[in-house]
């Protein structure tokens, strides 16, 4: 079965054209948010009306996303404080935290929204025959003239998160209800024409931008082993310590402690190297977290 579900046909007008651009967005969440927790959460979206906002909105998380590449065109994600922190932490435990912080899940939340919408802004930018990419956002409440809204259920195993409220500027519904014919009617629509998120890295997050400076320590282990104190205390030059790993085995390749990969020992001009011969799976590299 699957996790994604679109909304009821009435209401949505606006989007009619925009369904399959939405659709896509709801996937593309549901995949990065399972990248991250290994949890395939249902996302559902529908129709929430022209003004679904209440008092009780004001302490939503607000996301603003401009578009690029459309004059006026933005997104506005607003997401309850349950909402967010539930999809922070657990993609926080998964990565090893024992002890989640609330501004480190807000934090990890807004990656998550980030990386979403790279993808919509992309799906936006097939339907139209234009590009589009996510500009520098912010968190800032929507404008109070806008209109169209959809509302989005986040459910992880069984347990059914607070809606997302999502807003749409004047121009971006305005440019997504009447967008320009395609050139070949038999190859479809550019929307369906484009491909998944998986063949198509997300760029563009802010936070991946500054991580690609960070320098990491990496390091090669030909093995371990757990001694008593009493034998440490007698090492002395020409000791000898068996390790838990046999020659013929691959030795592993550690980035930061963490498990990355594995391989064979070679020399290249004179230095030791490592050819790398295996990836490590993702569950492997949480397991090895120190």
């Amino acid at each position: 079965m699957s996790s994604v579900a679109n909304g009821e046909t009435g209401g949505l007008s606006a989007f009619e054209s925009a369904r399959h651009v939405l659709d896509k967005w709801m996937d593309t969440l549901a995949q990065v948010l399972e990248s991250m927790t290994d949890q395939r959460p249902s996302v559902r979206w529908q129709p929430a009306g022209p003004a679904p906002l209440s008092d009780s909105d004001a302490s939503l998380l607000w996301w603003e996303q401009p578009l690029g590449g459309t004059a006026g065109c933005l997104v506005w994600v607003g997401a309850p404080a349950q909402t967010w922190e539930h999809a922070g932490t657990l993609t926080l435990r998964v990565a090893g935290l024992e002890t989640v912080a609330s501004n480190e899940a807000r934090n990890t939340w807004i990656e998550i929204l980030s990386q979403s919408l790279s993808v919509l802004a992309r799906s936006i930018g097939a339907l139209l025959g234009t590009e589009v990419v996510c500009e520098e956002g912010g968190e800032r409440p929507p404008a109070p003239e806008v209109q169209d809204w959809i509302s989005v259920t986040l459910g992880f195993s069984e347990t059914t998160l607070p809606a997302l409220l999502v807003g749409f500027s004047s121009p971006l519904v305005a440019a997504l209800a009447s967008p320009p014919e395609p050139e070949s009617s038999a190859a479809g629509p550019p929307a369906l024409r484009e491909s998944s998120v998986e063949e198509h890295p997300v760029k563009g997050s802010r936070t991946m931008e500054l991580l690609l400076e960070v320098e990491l320590p990496v390091s090669i282990s030909f093995g371990k082993t757990a001694l008593p104190l009493r034998d440490v205390l007698k090492l002395t030059t020409g000791s000898i310590v068996e390790l838990n790993r046999t020659a013929s085995d691959p030795v592993e390749v550690l980035v930061n402690h963490r498990l990355i990969a594995r391989g064979e020992v070679v020399v290249v001009e004179g230095n030791y190297g490592v050819r790398i011969q295996q990836i490590a799976s993702r569950h492997e590299r949480l397991r090895s977290i120190p």
